[in-house]
């Protein structure tokens, strides 16, 4: 068998087709009444929070999402990740650094050297570390991330903006 067997009826396109998650929302209110019963857990009101989660699915980063939502950045990156998003401003070896930071095996100065974050990066991948999403709440919200517009990653640089 040839190259030319190999490739024949392959098939050369312009656009890749584009696949997401089919979401259904059988719920009747809206988002920030859903959030509502956890604005006390919450770095924001509801209808903020609201208004952070409508923009990051439409497509927005965290930090246009946040004055979006007339709120900063860094609490819009809280906000999604006490809703469930993946949010971590740092690589996986920062992250370990964090966590041996938060265990007391090394200093905050040294963790802060070592992950070479930004106090902001520092402060938010603490805050991610040591705050679980709130499950009640990520389950009164299922579909809306699962549905957003496009998967991304999350670009520090976006992040603090």
């Amino acid at each position: 068998m040839g190259l030319s067997d190999i490739a024949a009826g392959i098939e050369i396109t312009e656009q890749q087709e584009e696949r997401g998650v089919a979401t259904v929302d059988t719920t009747d209110a809206s988002l920030a009444e859903r959030l509502e019963p956890y604005e006390a857990e919450l770095p924001c009101s509801a209808g903020e929070a609201a208004t952070v989660l409508e923009r990051y699915t439409a497509g927005g980063s965290v930090g246009a999402a946040g004055r979006a939502a007339g709120v900063a950045p860094v609490t819009a990156a809280k906000t999604l990740h006490l809703l469930g998003e993946s949010v971590f401003p740092l690589g996986p070896i920062a992250r370990d650094i964090i966590t041996d930071l938060i265990r007391g095996k090394i200093s905050r100065c040294d963790a802060l050297e070592l992950t070479r974050a930004s106090e902001a990066e520092f402060a938010l991948a603490m805050y991610i570390e040591t705050h679980e999403p709130i499950e009640e709440a990520c389950t009164a919200i299922e579909g809306v991330l699962a549905g957003s517009a496009s998967p991304r990653t999350t670009r520090t640089d976006e992040l603090l903006r």
